[in-house]
């Protein structure tokens, strides 16, 4: 694979984990091993970016980021909440 855009993960080690582990229930432990969430699971228009098309009936591995809301004036984080993602891994895609 060509990975030409980079993913912005943030995620925390508990996040990377949770997407191993179902990597590693639909494919086996050595393509868990092979995760890496910079180049190799990302989200439908993270492959689009990348020259990449999710194929067909392929379902989405689930996944949370988590967003910040910040005081417009002071920039202090007020509130903090997850939000579903849905990803893709590379075995789920192919080139356009």
């Amino acid at each position: 694979m060509n990975i030409s855009v980079k993913s912005n993960w943030t995620g925390s080690e508990n996040t990377s984990d949770l997407v191993r582990k179902q990597i590693a229930k639909r494919w086996g432990e050595d393509e868990a091993k092979r995760y890496n969430p910079f180049v190799n699971c990302f989200t439908f228009k993270g492959w689009l970016k990348n020259g990449y098309v999710v194929k067909k009936d392929e379902k989405a591995i689930r996944s949370f980021i988590i967003v910040e809301k910040k005081d417009k004036e002071t920039g202090a984080v007020i509130e903090r909440r997850p939000k579903t993602i849905y990803l893709f891994f590379d075995l789920q895609v192919e080139p356009q």
